[in-house]
């Protein structure tokens, strides 16, 4: 009986054990800089199988990390932190140049073509329980397209 009782015990517990979101990162990279350069970006893919979100990131190669937006505001194209970037179950969010990304300053020195740069992402469930994603994230070089669509430009 006492058998019976302690497995019906361990088998409640590991149900209402929080259950963390799942999310696969697809594609990292970490755009090459130059010499004096204190910025880059981190691009990527996210799926989660569950609803969660993205609410910081870490990388020992930069002082500060932030997610940041890239969005048109009186016609202009204007960069600024955000608190979190959702990630809707099943559906890829995807970070890229011109878009939702990781911003690394104050970058304690360059990162070079062929680089790997150490991400860490904190995804947060619906339940507000926190885990980390350590990835390797390779550098591309400078002039990785800034896009996936063409920009237009205006007459010079």
């Amino acid at each position: 009986m006492m058998k019976k009782l302690a497995l019906a015990s361990l088998v409640a517990t590991l149900l209402s054990a929080p259950v963390l979101a799942d999310v696969t990162v697809s594609d990292p990279w970490v755009r090459a800089t130059v010499p004096s350069q204190k910025a880059t970006g981190a691009f990527m893919q996210l799926t989660a199988d569950a609803n969660s979100r993205l609410v910081a990131a870490r990388s020992p190669v930069a002082g500060v990390v932030e997610i940041h937006e890239m969005g048109m505001a009186g016609g202009v194209m204007k960069m600024s932190p955000i608190p979190g970037l959702d990630l809707p179950a099943g559906k890829a969010v995807e970070l890229k140049p011109g878009g939702y990304h990781v911003m690394l300053m104050d970058l304690k020195g360059q990162v070079k073509e062929g680089d790997k740069v150490p991400l860490t992402l904190v995804i947060e469930g619906k339940d507000g329980k926190q885990q980390m994603l350590e990835i390797s994230a390779p550098v591309r070089p400078l002039n990785a397209p800034a896009a996936s669509k063409p920009m237009e430009h205006g007459a010079h």
